[in-house]
């Protein structure tokens, strides 16, 4: 049977068994010191050794073979999806919240939003609908989107395994590029696309809520340090679980600093505050002036943050590391900077960090997920605070 013949269930048996799996999804972030982001589409697989060829055929097969013309069948997809974006805001509105506030303040989490945000789930209720109008217009629109992103130029292959295997694999691998057109159909494309900047409340139909804020501390003046990551993990571990976990009853409380876009942000899980919560955020500069941390305490935060930096990987995970670390342009000097930065993390830089974080607060921008009850009542509080958006 030929490849071309495959049925989808077929294929998928095929890649149960003979790989680890195939996996293809979207990837993109900012870059740190550039303004354009990355994006790609990345392919994953694993194989034993002697399943290298099939694994790379497969991969081929699954880009370049499918084909768009099975309607009810990508119409279930498109259910799926969107079923499952709703159960996703649902139960993890932080995710929802962190994307939006992403999409707020830079290119690729404008990017990541409309592949994975309210936006998506916005774009799959009116996809739901057309594939019964115009199901001939999306079959062609999937073709050329496949077209777009398939090109040899531009491809980068990162293999992991022992030398024999990767000498013995090049010819796979040479084989698999040869089958890319040499060029995507629609030439390179670039932009700088944002939603607008400011407090939004999404309503579903919740008893607790999903509470973020965020900004860009680069903005604000703030320069890298590795002593962030430090920082950053102790304000959730201390800070926030106090209040907005202990104090407050919410399920959880965090806060990320992405240091390739420059974005800190605060999350909560399960929240039955609203108001309150965006407080305690607005609240951290002050508490990191007020810190006292003693050595042992300051010694455990570090050693928990290189442990999370260094810690143990597969082989995959390794090699899937490496392939980020080139895309995002992470170098292993910059890395060894960090390292020892995150090591030499003094109460001098919490302190220090206080300036960083207060434009979070000044200049920062508020996203929850929550209940029209508790949404009305913060708008009334604070007069029209958020801006309200229908989400379920």
């Amino acid at each position: 049977m030929g490849t071309q013949d495959l049925t989808f269930v077929q294929l998928n048996q095929l890649i149960g068994r003979k790989t680890g799996g195939i996996s293809v999804y979207p990837l993109t972030s900012s870059v740190w010191g550039r303004d354009d982001p990355c994006s790609k589409i990345i392919v994953r697989g694993k194989s034993m050794v002697g399943r290298a060829e099939d694994l790379f055929h497969l991969m081929k097969c699954v880009l370049q073979e499918v084909r768009f013309t099975d309607q009810q069948r990508f119409k279930q997809f498109v259910s799926q999806s969107r079923a499952g974006m709703e159960n996703h805001l649902r139960g993890s509105g932080q995710g929802i919240a962190a994307t939006r506030m992403e999409a707020m303040l830079n290119a690729a989490g404008w990017m990541s939003e409309q592949m994975g945000g309210l936006s998506y789930l916005e774009y799959l209720h009116t996809l739901e609908q057309k594939v019964d109008q115009d199901w001939e217009g999306i079959s062609s629109s999937l073709e050329e989107i496949r077209r777009s992103f398939l090109s040899r130029n531009g491809c980068i292959v990162n293999m992991t395994a022992d030398g024999k295997t990767l000498t013995n694999t090049e010819k796979f691998v040479g084989k698999f590029l040869d089958s890319l057109p040499e060029n995507p159909s629609g030439g390179l494309v670039t932009w700088d696309a944002r939603l607008p900047l400011r407090n939004e409340a999404i309503v579903i139909p919740t008893q607790v809520n999903y509470v973020g804020k965020a900004g860009n501390i680069y903005s604000s003046g703030y320069e890298l340090d590795g002593s962030s990551y430090v920082i950053s993990k102790h304000i959730s571990n201390t800070w926030l679980w106090d209040r907005v976990r202990v104090s407050g009853g919410a399920y959880g409380g965090s806060c990320d600093f992405d240091s390739h876009s420059g974005t800190f942000s605060f999350l909560s899980y399960r929240d039955p505050n609203l108001l309150k919560t965006l407080d305690i955020y607005d609240g951290t500069g002050d508490f990191l002036r007020g810190l006292d941390v003693d050595e042992d305490t300051l010694t455990k935060a570090i050693i928990g943050t290189i442990g999370d930096v260094d810690s143990y990987q597969l082989p995959d995970a390794k090699g899937y590391s490496s392939l980020l670390r080139h895309l995002l342009n992470v170098t292993y000097e910059e890395r060894q900077i960090r390292r020892e930065e995150i090591l030499t993390t003094s109460l001098k830089d919490f302190k220090e960090f206080a300036e960083a974080i207060d434009s979070v607060k000044d200049k920062g921008v508020a996203v929850a997920v929550a209940s029209q009850e508790d949404i009305d009542a913060a708008n009334k509080e604070r007069s029209n605070f958020f801006e309200v958006k229908k989400g379920l």
